[in-house]
């Protein structure tokens, strides 16, 4: 990273133990991937104001937004998006982990919302139940 004064990237922080207590070579393409994705939704939801919610674009399309409720995989190589795109459709990306191309971006909470939705930490919660 160039800023020396931006916050630090998922990458240049430690992996949590229960993602590194697994060694990446008895990982699937997909629970690789769908770990690393936490991380980033995580590290990206830390940098969004109380104003502001995490949402995924589709890069190389013109299809819109999805606002992130939910991520998962399917091994050995499939990672899956859940959410709603911006009318409030439910939506589902279904994705080949070497077509993976993901554009995270903060969008307005919803104005009924009390609170913006926080995925990331939850998402992590998870990783840890499941031990990676």
């Amino acid at each position: 990273m160039c800023d020396e004064w931006a916050p630090p990237t998922a990458e240049q922080k430690p992996l949590p133990e229960a993602v590194a207590d697994t060694p990446v070579e008895a990982k699937s393409a997909a629970e690789w991937a769908y770990e690393r994705l936490i991380l980033y939704i995580q590290n990206f939801e830390e940098q969004l104001d109380n104003e502001h919610e995490i949402a995924m674009g589709f890069a190389g399309s013109d299809a819109g937004v999805l606002r992130i409720e939910g991520i998962g995989f399917f091994d050995p190589d499939i990672v899956t998006f859940y959410g709603a795109d911006a009318e409030g459709a439910k939506t589902q990306l279904i994705q080949h982990v070497s077509q993976l191309s993901v554009i995270l971006r903060a969008l307005p909470k919803l104005p009924e919302a009390p609170e913006p939705k926080r995925i990331g930490f939850r998402l992590a919660k998870d990783l840890e139940k499941t031990g990676g």
